[in-house]
């Protein structure tokens, strides 16, 4: 049997702003150079379409994909993984990035207040992933660590 330790809505939240600064802030300078038709937004945040929240897209799917944590999720040592702890894959990270991309709003609203207590998003549901703690607490099998006084 496996422990999965689900991640905290406030780690969450801050391994999102990393990857917000370090990815979205750059592309948002950028972005005053572009015509403003390339924006779509719904307000008030309902739905988001800019060259920010694309990029943002392609870069959650790409990394939560290939090894289940953004930079934000790595600093904080947590990750995304399938409902039992398994890699997700391309296609699920597609699935859960494109709510917090696009329809971050109504993607939390919905988890928080129709699914309380599972901690999920509701593209996280959709797409069957839960973000978990990642507790490195044994040694892989064949290696010790041998730890020197100071």
């Amino acid at each position: 049997m496996v422990t999965l330790y689900l991640a905290r809505w406030e780690t969450r939240f801050w391994a999102w702003l990393i990857d917000i600064i370090l990815i979205g802030l750059p592309l948002w300078a950028l972005s005053d150079r572009l015509p403003p038709s390339w924006e779509f937004t719904v307000s008030p945040g309902l739905l988001s379409i800019s060259l920010s929240s694309i990029v943002l897209f392609l870069y959650w799917t790409l990394l939560e994909g290939y090894r289940g944590q953004s930079i934000g999720k790595m600093a904080l040592k947590i990750r995304v993984a399938g409902r039992a702890g398994e890699d997700i894959g391309f296609s699920a990270a597609a699935i859960q990035g494109f709510g917090k991309a696009f329809l971050l709003i109504p993607d939390c609203l919905i988890g928080w207040l129709a699914m309380p207590g599972s901690k999920q998003r509701l593209f996280n549901r959709i797409s069957e992933t839960v973000v978990i703690e990642t507790r490195e607490t044994e040694e892989p099998e064949g290696v010790t660590y041998v730890k020197q006084e100071e």
